[in-house]
């Protein structure tokens, strides 16, 4: 089956909303398309490292600041310089009709203003991305996993079961872990807040971040990847995203296949995010050499702890929100109900608090 065009939406600049962005967001998304939004304030160069990461098929600036002359030749010296020059970029913003062929003589692919119908937005973008894919499909040579950008392709290559350029040999050794639980517990910000401290521990953290399909459209919003930016690239963090493709259990087709390019790749730990978790959504326990559960303050009881399944196999629990009232009831209630040694930690991912004892237990396992 034809995997969707990928595209990234980033809001460059300090413009203060993002209202337009999140409707082209939201209708890319109903058009079928695979959308990472990136969210608002990001730099050229945190965009362009992000669509290099993700592999996108095009990428999507907003601009209202009136400073489109100025940033656009930013993204695309980037985007020579992390080796995607190719990528086709298009701008939509308020601009000026004297400025739009200056924009298209500087290289990018396509100017929108808020008045272009959304349809010839999706035909321009579904084009664009056709034509680099049909370009891509003619290399030849293997890549190389020790580049982000080589990473990134080989990672496109074995989702589209093109798998002539991927390299032979050893996957690496890394801990695998798993990062599970019920829709809005706070998963992406907590993954966030725990790379971003084992990395200030010298460890090289990958993130896969699977978000759900549209059993509609067969679109997909990955928005997890915009709490877990910065500012400015890091090349011992990469992240992800991928769309759960309607597969059943909270992972994406080929997960472990990419947590294997991973670990060939360097990284020490994989962080896996699940799609928003029920309790029968185990099939992360296949792939992840642990897994963590996370829970919200009154979010269960002892009975509900008790139940098989996503409890079952989680090897150790995360009390996420911990600042909130009720987190040590849950840390009680959870503690009597598993009966057994597995730990529990409670955390705070808006206030950082609480991931360092997590963060001794990883690299324990590591």
């Amino acid at each position: 089956m034809k995997r969707p065009t990928r595209v990234l939406i980033s809001k460059i600049g300090l413009d203060g909303h993002d209202r337009g962005a999140k409707l082209i967001v939201r209708n890319l998304r109903d058009a079928g398309m695979e959308v990472i939004y990136t969210g608002l304030w990001q730099t050229p160069v945190s965009t362009v490292h992000a669509a290099m990461q993700e592999d996108v098929d095009v990428l999507g600036v907003s601009l209202l600041s009136a400073a489109h002359m100025t940033v656009m030749p930013e993204v695309l010296r980037n985007c020579r310089e992390f080796g995607i020059a190719d990528l086709p970029v298009v701008l939509g913003g308020i601009l000026p009709e004297q400025d739009q062929q200056p924009l298209r003589d500087m290289g990018v692919a396509g100017v929108f203003n808020p008045g272009t119908p959304m349809s010839t937005i999706i035909t321009e973008i579904e084009k664009l991305a056709a034509a680099r894919r049909a370009e891509r499909a003619r290399r030849t040579e293997p890549l190389n996993l020790s580049s982000s950008q080589g990473l990134a392709e080989a990672i496109t290559c074995l989702l589209d079961d093109q798998t002539g350029r991927l390299p032979e040999g050893g996957t690496g050794k890394a801990l695998c872990v798993g990062v599970t639980g019920a829709p809005g517990v706070g998963k992406s910000t907590f993954i966030g807040k725990l790379a971003q401290t084992l990395r200030e521990r010298g460890r090289r953290v990958a993130v896969v971040a699977v978000d759900p399909t549209s059993p509609v459209t067969g679109g997909s919003l990955l928005g997890d990847r915009l709490r877990m930016m910065k500012n400015e690239p890091d090349d011992g963090l990469y992240v992800r995203s991928l769309s759960s493709g309607g597969q059943a259990g909270g992972l994406a087709p080929r997960t472990g296949e990419v947590t294997d390019l991973l670990r060939a790749a360097g990284f020490e730990v994989i962080l896996i995010e699940t799609v928003g978790a029920g309790q029968n959504d185990v099939e992360i326990r296949t792939v992840a050499d642990e897994v963590l559960l996370l829970m919200m303050p009154g979010t269960g009881d002892g009975v509900q702890f008790s139940k098989a399944g996503v409890v079952e196999i989680a090897t150790g629990f995360v009390v996420n929100k911990a600042d909130l009232d009720g987190a040590e009831l849950t840390v009680r209630d959870l503690r009597d109900s598993i009966d057994d040694d597995r730990q529990i930690w409670p955390v705070s991912s808006v206030r950082g608090e609480g991931l360092e004892p997590l963060c001794d237990w990883i690299e324990s396992k590591a």
